[in-house]
């Protein structure tokens, strides 16, 4: 239930882009994408802007070529992010951050339990090779649809 203290918690006021990361925000996520190598990366101040650029364009699916102009370029924020993807950190934080919030629910880390339905498991044993060979065969077409008789065609 949403309380004064809560809206004020989670107020985003102050920042210029509801997608940018609050101060508290960017204590959680440093560690992940600021880099310890000399040279390997931008300073902090410069990831956390690159980082702010990501998630404006994830938050409001705009294009990248459509970045507002007072965020970094680009080619920088798409190359980063792409950077962040293929090397997994966005893998490892996006972990980090969900143990973390199982974790402030009372919850262990990671979850002990897992549900698996019956059809699911039936489709396992069976090797699922009938519907997947018939979802990637061409359609038959129907003779029915046809605007030819049966007769000329075959004539």
């Amino acid at each position: 239930m949403w309380t004064a203290a809560n809206r004020n918690q989670y107020a985003r006021t102050g920042l210029r882009y509801p997608s940018d990361v609050t101060d508290a925000e960017w204590d959680l996520v440093r560690p992940f994408l600021v880099s310890r190598k000399h040279g390997s990366s931008p300073s902090p101040d410069r990831v956390r802007a690159i980082l702010n650029g990501v998630l404006y364009v994830l938050s409001t699916g705009c294009q990248w070529r459509a970045l507002p102009k007072d965020l970094p370029p680009r080619s920088t924020v798409h190359g980063w992010f792409v950077r962040w993807h293929c090397d997994g950190v966005l893998d490892r934080l996006h972990f980090a951050l969900y143990q973390q919030a199982r974790e402030l629910a009372g919850k262990e880390a990671s979850p002990t339990a897992a549900i698996v339905d019956s059809q699911s498991v039936k489709t396992a044993e069976k090797g699922a090779v009938g519907p997947t060979r018939s979802a990637m065969m061409r359609a038959r077409r129907s003779r029915a649809r046809s605007g030819t008789s049966s007769s000329t065609r075959w004539a």
